[in-house]
């Protein structure tokens, strides 16, 4: 390389330079994340889990659009999906959106895949079991308590259950006290 090379060439002693678009770029990147970091703090973001007291799988579930991520065995807990973002302050009526699909929660009579008609049956069978639900759940008052994202539990009849408790499921100090294993009732209340 050449000393007349623009990589080489330094300004004059007194002369101000302009930053490149890529500096400026980085430079936005970094005040973005600043402000982002900011505001996950003030907004009290965390995961989102899931309980599941059913004898259903569930295939996946959403809090406000937000995806839970793991398949939910029946009688499992699961979840880590990226974030619920709790208002700061606890406001009544406060409710968050729970869209989420159940299904059957094992491979009991799994043919094999070599006799492909058998498979087919079997699959569509399966999948005519998955449902589509959603519904608004209240938040519970969380005002004077640390927000450590949300737990959705899964219960019988389609019902719902949440909460923010930093506290794990099970322990004393844990808000729901529903049992893992519920019975299945015979009918649910419509």
């Amino acid at each position: 390389m050449h000393q007349s090379d623009p990589a080489f060439r330094r300004p004059a002693s007194g002369v101000s330079t302009v930053p490149t678009p890529n500096v400026c770029r980085v430079l936005i990147a970094v005040l973005c994340g600043i402000v982002g970091a900011v505001f996950v703090q003030s907004a009290q973001a965390s995961t989102l889990e899931a309980i599941n007291h059913t004898h259903w799988a569930i295939n996946r579930f959403s809090v406000d659009g937000r995806a839970g991520i793991d398949i939910i065995g029946p009688y499992q807990g699961g979840g880590g999906g990226c974030c619920y973002i709790a208002p700061s302050r606890w406001q009544p009526g406060m409710t968050v959106r729970v869209d989420w699909e159940t299904g059957v929660g094992s491979s009991k009579g799994f043919p094999g895949f070599a006799d492909r008609p058998k498979y087919l049956a079997w699959r569509e069978q399966i999948r005519a079991q998955k449902r589509q639900l959603s519904k608004l759940v209240p938040v519970p008052d969380y005002t004077g308590q640390k927000v450590c994202g949300l737990t959705v539990h899964f219960l019988p009849c389609d019902e719902l259950q949440v909460t923010t408790s930093c506290y794990a499921y099970g322990s004393p100090e844990y808000p729901i006290k529903t049992p893992l294993h519920l019975p299945e009732p015979q009918s649910c209340p419509k």
